[in-house]
């Protein structure tokens, strides 16, 4: 997802994974040495929380997208879980698409399958090519139309498709699912029938066509399923703050780093660590100078079920003596998200 804001005025730093579910994230940030979240520290001392969005782990929506839609103007606190309309936002920038249709983010991806299940891997994996990302789509293509959904390339790993049955339809954004079995993930609703079937087809296609076999004898992961996320349409009232004129320096304005999720999602421990790390010692450090400089900034720390934000707060001498004496603890925070 693209990270940028309608707001001129506030830096924001949006951290997704900050915490998780996995066993080895607290041993690991036990591990840390002990200036690791130096930066992190000092600035929280100079905030407030000003939101704190907690929803059910099994929510289709994680608290970052959550938190990141919100701070776009494309979500509130009541929007649906999993109609975050994402897709919806990439048309109306990329091809000037009108708000008032219906859009879906589409992932080709692999599923792993075991005995009991299928296992989401991460789509970055199959490290599709433009040429072949494009091929892929005219191969699908006819296939979506007999649905009335239209596809349109967007990157090599996602394309945009649209259709009214994407309208109002909840589906899981591909960090809730990755790693993890499909089935509880996948919409189960009567308006989803025609696109469980379409999956279906698409991965009968796609177990004997000839791209696949040109990638199996590349030794490449095989393509054979995809992902549909990000649905919904835009709401009319954000119509003007989505269209493609704001500015690079407004787009700037929130930035929501992605080591931290690329490290979970590998369980690579160690490169977590590292990752804390370098966000320390770069945007937490950046966003702390902006912050010792009189500027108001924002950062929102998210796990799996929770997303706080905080913001810089002016305080009086006594507070700032207290909270000298009494410091917000860095791990404290983290555990609670």
């Amino acid at each position: 997802m693209r990270a940028h804001s309608t707001s001129r005025s506030t830096s924001h730093l949006l951290i997704p994974f900050a915490a998780c579910s996995a066993e080895a994230w607290l041993p690991t940030l036990h591990a840390l040495p002990p200036d690791s979240f130096k930066s992190l520290g000092q600035l929280l001392q100079g905030m407030k929380l000003v939101e704190n969005d907690t929803q059910n782990p099994e929510s289709l929506s994680p608290p970052h997208e959550r938190a990141l839609a919100r701070a776009l103007g494309l979500a509130t606190l009541q929007t649906p879980d999993g109609l975050m309309p994402w897709a919806a936002s990439d048309a109306a920038q990329q091809l000037q698409a009108g708000h008032d249709k219906a859009w879906a983010w589409i992932t080709p991806c692999h599923w792993a399958m075991g005995h009991l299940h299928a296992t989401l891997s991460d789509p970055a994996v199959l490290q599709l090519p433009e040429s072949a990302s494009r091929a892929l789509l005219a191969i699908m293509q006819p296939y979506f139309e007999t649905d009335g959904i239209t596809l349109h390339y967007l990157a090599a790993g996602r394309w945009l498709a649209e259709g009214e049955l994407f309208r109002g339809l909840p589906t899981a954004s591909l960090d809730r699912v990755m790693a993890r079995n499909v089935d509880a993930w996948l919409p189960g609703s009567a308006q989803a029938r025609p696109l469980r079937r379409l999956q279906n087809e698409i991965q009968m296609l796609l177990y004997i066509h000839p791209f696949n076999d040109a990638r199996e004898m590349q030794r490449q992961l095989l393509v054979n399923s995809f992902w549909i996320s990000g649905t919904g349409a835009l709401p009319a009232k954000f119509g003007e703050a989505l269209t493609p004129t704001l500015s690079q320096g407004e787009r700037a304005q929130v930035s929501a780093p992605r080591s931290l999720a690329q490290a979970v999602f590998k369980e690579d421990w160690a490169g977590y660590a590292q990752a804390w790390a370098t966000l320390d010692a770069g945007e937490i450090a950046g966003l702390l100078a902006r912050q010792r400089a009189g500027e108001t900034v924002r950062l929102t720390l998210c796990g799996e079920h929770s997303a706080q934000t905080f913001e810089t707060h002016r305080a009086g001498l006594w507070t700032r003596i207290s909270s000298l004496l009494s410091p917000l603890r860095t791990l404290d925070v983290l555990k609670q998200l």
